[in-house]
């Protein structure tokens, strides 16, 4: 998330200078991003897709219904069927198949920005909330794997534990990056354990990268295959509570109804009819504004673009072990994981994206924009490049071709068929920007929905369904991670849930969980992108 402060700043900066084009991305910014476009770009970590078995004809009613099949639709569904009330019904609706938004598109890090923005957190919000920030980061890879053995798909979702380099190109930033790094393992030195800095000659030795590498940070670090995550846990919901979880896919929230003095029930609209439930669980992230108009501008979409590679023959086999993140003309960087070798599988792909930055300036027609169908012919080719110049040409050696017929290999067939040069596939997906970088989570006011409730809601009102809610109906969300969402969403979602449910203090949440990233009234009026560049 460091990173991406100074890539918003840098954006901010240059709208400001560009007059009219600031005006038009602006607008971008603060209108709504629609629905998803129904033909995105196929993703690698989706093929061959999981066939779960979605349901068709809506129910006249569930106590909850989430909205996004991400990872946070999967967080936030796993809680409220464990935690809440053994009568509890849940429904999720997603606009297109299941996890095809930003976590089926992302990267596969689960490497939280740490000393990157400490002192920023530091100065902005004290000593004590930086270092809870920083721990509920650093807590997501536990708990994903937790989540993942209990279901056993530990091995299935690849998740594992890897060596994260922060690779620096330029000596400027890798010597403010030292600063930094210092800095905060001062203060936490306990979770600073295992981190070191590599510089000069010794780079190029110890991890076979190009000898124009000025310095290394080199931290312990998390991987996964995101997708297999998602559908892991919902294909388990579907298993286990078949008669109090459903999942619609094919179909978008069309609209929202609020409880008057007709029905004390929310009314959510779909091509498929209508249904009525306590509780609306956003978790749709870069599209959240659509259906909660008052995020607009507070939470805006920001389009990435990601690749899967071959990798060059001569580098060294190190295949799932290894997460960089590259550093190259400040601010831009890039980032990359390994897929780990698999008999019957293939494997060793490297999963690279980024390329925002093209020749010092953020390419200004990714930000605000929600299309995944499309993508930017300058990024791409930035992300088509980059690698073998990265690892130096020697360590890179000649280009890899696609495996031959017979032969272990994700070439062909449903899986596939991928492109025959070093990119087997590119495709992109949308992050959601928060304007004050941090993550949105918590009840939502009609200010920010559009919607007023013309009865006192009451948290027994309703008499279908579990009776156990001490929360009363509402409007929820979890979203605007800000590109992190693999060190964000799960425990966010985890959190929101609990306060669904009502027992934020019987779990404790107030001792974990971030305060900064509750959604207040007052938070909201002050997050605008004015004060964004302000605080960067």
């Amino acid at each position: 998330m460091g990173n991406l402060f100074s890539l918003i700043k840098l954006a901010i900066t240059i709208l400001r200078e560009l007059g009219e084009e600031y005006r038009t991305v602006r607008e971008r910014i603060k209108s709504s991003p629609g629905l998803p476009v129904n033909q995105p770009l196929p993703s690698f970590w989706m093929v061959p897709p999981v066939r779960l078995p979605t349901s068709t004809e809506l129910p006249s009613f569930a106590d909850v219904i989430v909205i996004g099949s991400g990872i946070t639709g999967a967080s936030c569904t796993r809680t409220l069927l464990r935690k809440g009330p053994s009568g509890l019904r849940v429904l999720v609706l997603e606009a297109r198949d299941v996890c095809s938004g930003a976590t089926g598109r992302n990267g596969g890090h689960i490497n939280p920005p740490l000393f990157h923005d400490y002192a920023q957190l530091k100065s902005e919000f004290g000593i004590d909330s930086a270092k809870r920030i920083i721990r509920f980061r650093l807590a997501h890879l536990s708990a994903l794997r937790e989540a993942i053995e209990d279901i056993g798909a530990l091995d299935y979702s690849q998740i594992r534990r890897v060596q994260k380099l922060d690779v620096h190109f330029d000596r400027d930033t890798f010597k403010e990056q030292k600063k930094a790094f210092e800095e905060w393992r001062v203060d936490m030195p306990e979770e600073a354990v295992g981190f070191y800095v590599v510089e000069g000659s010794e780079v190029a030795k110890e991890f076979q990268l190009s000898e124009q590498v000025v310095g290394v940070i080199a931290c312990p670090g998390g991987a996964a295959h995101p997708y297999r995550i998602v559908t892991s846990i919902f294909a388990n919901h579907l298993e286990r509570y078949p008669n109090r979880f459903n999942l619609f896919t094919q179909t978008p929230c069309t609209g929202i109804i609020p409880p008057s003095t007709v029905t004390p029930y929310y009314t959510v609209q779909t091509p498929r009819g209508t249904i009525t439930t306590r509780h609306v669980i956003h978790t749709t992230n870069g599209w959240v504004s659509h259906l909660l108009p008052g995020l607009r501008g507070k939470v805006f979409p920001l389009r990435g673009l990601m690749t899967a590679q071959r990798p060059g023959i001569g580098l060294p086999t190190q295949a799932g072990t290894r997460a960089h993140i590259f550093h190259y003309v400040p601010p831009g960087y890039d980032y990359l994981t390994q897929l780990p070798n698999q008999e019957g599988e293939g494997g060793g792909e490297l999963l690279f994206g980024g390329g925002a930055v093209q020749g010092g300036r953020i390419t200004l027609s990714e930000v605000g924009m929600a299309d995944d169908s499309q993508y930017h012919l300058g990024i791409a080719s930035h992300v088509q490049g980059a690698l073998p110049e990265y690892f130096g040409r020697a360590n890179w050696g000649a280009e890899s071709a696609p495996a031959v017929d017979g032969a272990p290999s994700l070439e062909v067939g449903e899986k596939g068929p991928w492109h025959t040069g070093r990119v087997k596939a590119l495709w992109t997906g949308i992050l959601g920007v928060s304007a004050d970088m941090q993550p949105w989570v918590g009840r939502v006011p009609s200010a920010i929905s559009g919607r007023v409730v013309k009865l006192p809601l009451l948290a027994g009102v309703c008499e279908k369904g579990a009776e156990r809610q001490k929360a009363a109906p509402g409007e929820w969300v979890s979203a605007g991670y800000s590109g992190e969402g693999m060190v964000h969403a799960w425990l966010c979602a985890h959190a929101l849930a609990l306060m669904v449910l009502g027992l934020e203090e019987e779990e404790g949440v107030c001792t974990w969980f971030p305060d900064e990233y509750r959604l207040t009234e007052k938070r909201w009026k002050n997050a605008t992108l004015e004060r964004l560049m302000d605080r960067l």
